[in-house]
């Protein structure tokens, strides 16, 4: 394994079930992840998003292919060796059940006392926004405290990499703000982060390069601004033309056209827009592809 990759992933595959009746969940995919980076993993779902996330937790075993997470095989690990893998690593489940009756301070102390190197309880309680719930018990906070203790939890014992999945489900804009900035925190101390979350303007914020997978397959993979290729990024330029209705047209030179527009019209067209497509736009264009679709396009950037 590269000291500059957390993880890597070759030709792995997952299946459920035995014979004919089996289901390929991850078909083959390919990816590593640089150390100190965020990794959006995006998908719908049913798409093999967390078959593949648990594979590398840890917490299912592959049918195939190759995995090493901080250098080593997590299906290799037993007894000590697998314990002290798992204090390098931070989990934040997409749902968790919180009916201790501990309070907020009282939960992160004793997950605390689980690592070598820990945080300061009363810093990890700040920086998810608690400091008011402190000494509140879990229970009884609403689901987006709750949620916030999740994340508390996942990075308490200072994590070299940090699993985040659907990490800000039940925040509002204001906290999903702050919780952007910690994450920002988290990866300018060196912590590598592997995210997957259905708010694609998050993956967006937050990712150096994304990965997108479908039907168990990764269609593509890359930096955020370079997804789905150069085409997928063509601005739009939408205007309404006196006596032909509402025109438009895709463009590399949006403002060309634009002037080109104003000098033909002699004033600026109604209803004029220019939209250029965000990662949301190009991620939902990728998974509406067929395996074929997405193999021709492969094989033609290839030629």
């Amino acid at each position: 394994m590269s000291s500059e990759h957390v993880i890597e992933v070759r030709g792995l595959q997952k299946s459920y079930g035995l014979g004919a009746g089996a289901v390929r969940a991850v078909d083959g995919i390919d990816f590593t992840i640089e150390r100190g980076e965020v990794f959006a993993l995006l998908g719908p779902n049913g798409a093999g998003k967390s078959s593949t996330v648990e594979i590398l937790e840890g917490y299912h075993d592959r049918s195939g292919g190759d995995v090493t997470v901080l250098g080593v095989d997590p299906q290799k690990l037993h007894g000590r060796g697998l314990l002290d893998w798992k204090a390098r690593i931070g989990i934040v489940l997409q749902s968790n059940t919180h009916d201790n009756v501990l309070t907020v301070r009282q939960s992160l102390t004793q997950f605390a006392s689980f690592y070598p190197n820990p945080r300061e309880v009363d810093e990890v309680i700040a920086a998810v926004g608690l400091s008011e719930k402190a000494d509140a018990r879990v229970n009884k906070l609403s689901g987006g405290q709750r949620r916030r203790v999740d994340v508390a939890l996942g990075i308490i014992g200072r994590p070299e990499l940090l699993f985040l999945d659907e990490p800000t489900t039940g925040f509002d804009p204001e906290a999903r703000r702050e919780f952007w900035g910690l994450i920002r925190g988290l990866q300018a101390e060196g912590t590598s982060i592997l995210l997957t979350t259905h708010y694609l303007d998050e993956a967006a914020q937050l990712a150096n390069r994304v990965g997108i997978i479908a039907a168990g397959r990764l269609v593509d993979l890359g930096r955020v601004g370079e997804i789905g290729g150069p085409d997928a990024r063509v601005p739009l330029v939408r205007w309404r033309e006196p006596g032909a209705g509402i025109r438009e047209q895709r463009t590399h030179q949006p403002a060309a056209l634009v002037a080109e527009l104003v000098a033909r019209l002699g004033a600026e067209p109604a209803e004029l827009e220019v939209i250029r497509p965000s990662l949301e736009d190009v991620y939902l264009q990728l998974i509406k592809k067929t395996p074929t679709e997405l193999a021709d396009e492969r094989e033609g950037v290839a030629a």
